[in-house]
């Protein structure tokens, strides 16, 4: 009876240390598998957190393409001139933004009466010595430049015709053009002798002090 007893818990303790190192087993394994979920969910956290930043980015980045500016540009339907008589005469010219979107007019036009060689001498810096001027004209809106012809020799004679560059932001580039306007078909009388034009203005009102015949 002795032996039989003590096989007997020799059988039970091998049974109950098989069983023990099995429990083990089995929570060891949870645990790896807990630590790989948890790590997989971290990671998948991160990619999205990643992709959500980079969505952000790209956004913004199509934002500030969205609102960049393009350059205006001339043609003859977008461009008025009319002669002002009186101490204060002068021509002025004036660009309509045709367009939906707003654009930019650097510096002054520049303008080329009867086919001649040069432009224009600005009235505000010079083709070598610009001062910088940039305007946005808005979508449907007008900028405008004056000729003051309140002299015999800035009024000079009568013009057949003007060519017309827009000015880039530096002195020696254009953005776009020519546009050649001729009066006679248009029906004007416009007249101007050895005078110079302003830069750009968002009014006549202030193109006109520019020049000097304003009220």
């Amino acid at each position: 009876m002795t032996a039989r007893r003590s096989r007997h818990r020799s059988a039970a303790y091998a049974a109950l240390a098989l069983g023990l190192a099995g429990s083990l087993a089995l929570t060891g394994c949870n645990s790896h598998s807990s630590k790989k979920s948890k790590k997989s969910s971290s990671s998948s956290s991160k990619s999205k957190k990643r992709k959500i930043i980079g969505g952000g980015a790209a956004a913004a980045g199509a934002g500030a393409a969205s609102r960049r500016v393009p350059d205006c540009y001339p043609s003859t339907y977008k461009l008025t001139f009319s002669q002002q008589t009186g101490p204060k005469s002068h021509v002025a010219v004036k660009f309509k933004n045709s367009t939906s979107r707003d654009c930019k007019l650097y510096n002054a036009p520049l303008l080329r009466f009867n086919n001649a060689k040069d432009p224009l001498p600005l009235s505000q810096g010079t083709p070598g010595h610009l001062d910088g001027t940039r305007i946005t004209v808005p979508a449907h809106g007008y900028a405008y430049a004056v000729i003051p012809t309140n002299t015999a020799a800035t009024k000079g004679t009568e013009q057949k015709s003007v060519t017309v560059d827009f000015m880039g932001i530096s002195a020696s580039s254009v953005t776009h053009g020519p546009a050649t306007v001729i009066f006679a078909e248009k029906r004007l009388h416009i007249s101007v002798g050895k005078s110079k034009v302003t830069n750009w203005s968002s009014s006549i009102h202030g193109a006109q002090l520019a020049g000097g015949v304003g009220k």
